[in-house]
């Protein structure tokens, strides 16, 4: 138990940048306490003691504001950061190198006994407020966007954002060119625009992009049609955009995700 201890305590140093040292550490991270008092916890619950390992938990929840049930089975170097109002359910099962957020939920979604409660597999990061439910499994290298509610499996290096869940890839490499070229051509940087990010004002920005690069095909194809039928035809230049505009766009897009990055910080 006490091996795995100072893992704990390791494993805060490479995830948490405001980490100073080890006094710090011990005495003031409610995460570390939180694990600390389960793995004794969970070793009375594995002893027959159900009771006493109740109260260990429930000082536990008391004294740090985590509720981790005696049962939940938890691996090694697992971080729980700032922590507050994290709930982790009996059948709970988290593998090595695993983080969660504040506020996360690994509950269940039906009161019948066995097996009720996620599993994660290692190297699985859950974001601040995201709720898992029932026995799924979120796979190995799986991340959990802010706020979430998974209620299905998450295939091994996937991003799952959204309410209900559902799992986001980068875009296509064609696709990520295409909307990157229109951009230039818009005289636009949108911060969302060629980044796998599964923000909301990026995928509008992105949506916006696909479409005007099809009105544009669009509008050559009918120009070339008319040219061909009236050669006296006179093709109009579209006019500028208005790049204070379009300035004020980007730096609202920019605005919104520091502020959504700092929320989850």
């Amino acid at each position: 138990m006490f091996s795995h201890f100072r893992e704990d305590i390791q494993c805060v140093f490479d995830r948490d940048p405001a980490a100073r040292n080890c006094f710090e550490v011990v005495t003031t991270y409610p995460g570390v306490h939180a694990i600390l008092l389960h793995r004794f916890a969970h070793r009375l619950w594995n002893g027959g003691l159900r009771w006493l390992a109740r109260a260990v938990s429930a000082l536990s929840r008391w004294l740090t504001g985590i509720e981790i049930h005696p049962g939940a089975t938890i691996g090694r170097r697992f971080f729980i950061d700032h922590g507050m109002g994290v709930v982790i359910g009996e059948t709970a099962e988290i593998g090595d190198d695993c983080t969660l957020y504040h506020g996360v939920t690994l509950g269940g979604t039906s009161w019948k006994k066995g097996k009720r409660h996620p599993t994660l597999a290692n190297n699985v990061v859950v974001g601040a407020g995201a709720k898992v439910l029932g026995p799924i499994v979120l796979n190995e290298g799986a991340r959990v966007g802010s706020n979430a509610v998974v209620v299905k499996d998450v295939p091994a290096d996937g991003t799952v954002v959204g309410v209900p869940g559902r799992v986001v890839g980068p875009a296509p490499a064609e696709k990520d060119q295409q909307r990157h070229a229109t951009a230039q051509k818009l005289g636009f940087d949108a911060y969302g625009a060629t980044r796998d990010a599964p923000d909301p004002v990026a995928h509008a920005i992105n949506s916006l992009l696909d479409h005007v690069h099809v009105m544009d095909s669009k509008m050559e194809v009918m120009c070339a049609a008319i040219k061909s039928l009236d050669a006296e035809f006179n093709d109009i230049q579209l006019p500028e955009l208005d790049e204070c505009s379009i300035d004020e766009l980007s730096d609202t897009a920019v605005s919104k995700n520091a502020h959504s990055s700092a929320g989850e910080s």
